[in-house]
């Protein structure tokens, strides 16, 4: 884990490698409280620990990592920095399919049955410090598949009111559950 700790930080700024401390936390406690197997608690960190480590990387590399499948990633090349997390994980020798998911689908979503990535996920859209969504904290402490499904809702919902593309795949999430 110091290896990836290492590698994600020499790739992010200071203010988002404290947000991905702040998500491995909350993804952690997220998993205990929903009794999560030890080796998948140790998938969660990872997961967590690697969600952003493309998040800082400029739209050239993005895209070169990740390219295009749709009109929403050529017009937001950012939408795509789970899955060139992904390519990066990958290339720094993460096999684990259920982490690689995770990971990729930080940002679109995942299948709930990928409770790895759903606690990833939620963790990443309500952790303390973006200051929004406690509900959804507290929700998952409890209950993830629910928290899960009102995280999804909650950021189509926020798309939608703002005029912005909802990616095919975050649709296919919310019509999912």
């Amino acid at each position: 884990m110091t290896t990836f700790r290492a590698l994600v930080r020499s790739r992010v700024s200071p203010e988002r490698f404290a947000h991905i401390e702040r998500v491995v936390d909350l993804a952690l406690r997220v998993g205990e409280a929903n009794r999560f197997t030890s080796e998948d608690l140790a998938r969660v960190e990872l997961a967590a620990l690697l969600h952003d480590a493309a998040r800082d990387l400029d739209d050239a590399e993005l895209l070169r990592l990740a390219p295009p499948e749709n009109t929403v990633e050529s017009d937001h090349p950012l939408s795509v920095h789970g899955r060139a997390g992904r390519r990066l994980a990958e290339q720094w020798g993460v096999t684990d399919e259920t982490v690689l998911e995770a990971i990729e689908g930080h940002v679109f979503g995942v299948p709930l049955t990928n409770k790895v990535g759903a606690a990833v996920y939620v963790a990443d859209v309500c952790e303390p410090g973006r200051g929004v969504n406690q509900d959804l904290r507290e929700l998952a402490l409890t209950d993830l598949a629910a928290a899960y499904r009102r995280a999804v809702a909650v950021k189509v919902d926020y798309l939608r009111r703002s005029g912005k593309d909802v990616h095919p795949a975050t649709l296919a999430a919310y019509e999912s559950l």
